[in-house]
């Protein structure tokens, strides 16, 4: 049989859809750099006679607060962040400080232009769960106004015969506090820190919002991997890109709940470029992540240090026409008997994206055993229009039982869910000429 000509995916699409909803928003500070502008505000609320003030307080709550959990909450912290230019010769009401908080405060729809781009894993809560059947963690990249991306979460739950059901998603939506950690050398200032959500936030109630300069305009295409340590104990990382508006930079996630995040930015000549994603456990006694430092090729790095990385490996350049523009990863390796399977991602004419899988070596991962000829997924009639036309995408899949279920986002706007026999997407592949 000629693979080329007669080869048919094996990926069924699911009806799922993960949609964006414009009504969930965050409350960011609004704080000019303009001094003398913050000072004239602060002065107008201050001069407000008190019944005035008690009257536009019971305004603001009455349409506000409904989209909020805590909306006086809100108003003090961001209250904190202006007190510094008052004189402190003023006698400020309580009534005035919660206004004062409003007025340096913005709503911020997360998701208003986009929801796509998923990663999915094994949730680190797996209690209550019915024999057979696993509770996942989703990560998604969710963009609003000025294109401005962060990472939102969604939660849900794969049968023993493979059906996915998603869970309710809350209207709420909140950024966490967040603290500075000691920089590393050479690392741009401001770009390590831990951040902290609260246990009564529900999880798609949790946004990893840009905290530092150099992601100011967006947390990009997260992938995340529950990885396995030499003890047997799990921690989940990923990587993802910080956009300041002209520079990415890679930058290194982890967490062990998805309460207490920690943000470090990676090192060494090989941290270049985007779409690094790690493998699930070592190799050989050392860590490893495929990586694209050219923006063109998939390579694979080696190093003894998770957060250091000098080298890298050529392992796979363009070679068929739907990937002749560029090829990269689609998260993180998937473990199996006959080796690691990789999802591929390839762009062609008219910069369409298409999805393709490559199988990797068990003990040696540099080496391509076997590639899909054609794309498992290219965009339909249906996904191809969006923000970003002819796309899917995705950042990283989960295995359960034999059914690969690949979350993927359609022309940058939104999201569904495949699936697909991961014996039937090795049997498909043919062997690679590397």
């Amino acid at each position: 049989m000629d693979a080329k000509t007669n080869f048919t995916s094996p990926v069924k699409r699911t009806p799922l859809r993960i949609l964006r909803d414009t009504a969930r928003v965050i409350a960011r500070p609004l704080i000019p750099d303009d001094v003398p502008r913050i000072k004239r505000t602060i002065d107008r609320v201050l001069h407000l006679s008190e019944d005035e003030a008690v009257l536009l307080k019971e305004k603001t709550i009455r349409e506000f607060a409904h989209r909020h959990k805590d909306l006086n909450k809100i108003s003090k912290n961001h209250f904190e962040k202006i007190a510094g230019y008052l004189t402190g010769k003023e006698t400020v009401s309580e009534v005035k400080k919660f206004l004062l908080g409003t007025y340096f405060t913005m709503e911020y729809s997360i998701e208003s232009a986009a929801l796509f781009n998923p990663s999915m894993v094994l949730h680190p809560d797996q209690s209550n769960v019915q024999p057979g059947s696993i509770r996942f963690m989703m990560s998604l990249r969710a963009t609003g106004e000025g294109h401005i991306s962060s990472i939102v979460f969604r939660t849900g739950v794969i049968d023993k015969n493979g059906s996915i059901a998603l869970d309710p998603v809350s209207k709420f939506a909140e950024i966490p506090a967040s603290h500075r950690v000691d920089q590393k050398n050479g690392s741009p200032a401001d770009s390590n820190y831990t951040i902290v959500f609260h246990d009564d936030q529900k999880i798609s109630e949790r946004v990893i919002f840009p905290v530092s300069k150099n992601e100011s305009k967006g947390i990009e295409d997260a992938r995340f991997v529950r990885f396995i340590d030499d003890k047997g104990i799990p921690t989940y990382y990923g990587t993802y890109t910080a956009y300041d508006g002209f520079t990415i930079l890679p930058q290194f996630i982890e967490t062990k709940d998805f309460m207490t995040f920690k943000i470090v930015t990676l090192e060494g000549n090989a941290v270049q470029n985007k779409g690094m994603a790690l493998f699930p456990r070592k190799i050989n006694g050392k860590y490893v992540m495929l990586s694209r430092q050219d923006g063109e090729t998939n390579r694979v790095m080696f190093s003894d240090d998770l957060y250091r990385w000098e080298k890298f490996t050529l392992i796979q350049e363009p070679a068929s026409p739907w990937e002749f523009v560029q090829i990269g990863n689609c998260g993180s390796p998937i473990e199996t008997e006959k080796g690691w399977v990789v999802l591929t991602h390839g762009v062609g004419p008219m910069r369409q994206y298409s999805i393709g899988a490559i199988l990797l070596d068990l003990h040696h991962p540099e080496k391509v055993i076997a590639r899909t000829p054609e794309p498992i997924i290219s965009p339909n009639e249906e996904e191809r229009e969006g923000y970003v036309p002819n796309v899917v995408y995705s950042c990283g899949s989960l295995l359960h039982n034999d059914t690969l279920i690949i979350p993927y986002a359609m022309s940058d706007i939104t999201s569904g869910i495949a699936t697909v026999n991961i014996n039937e997407l090795i049997g498909c592949m043919v062997p690679s000429e590397r």
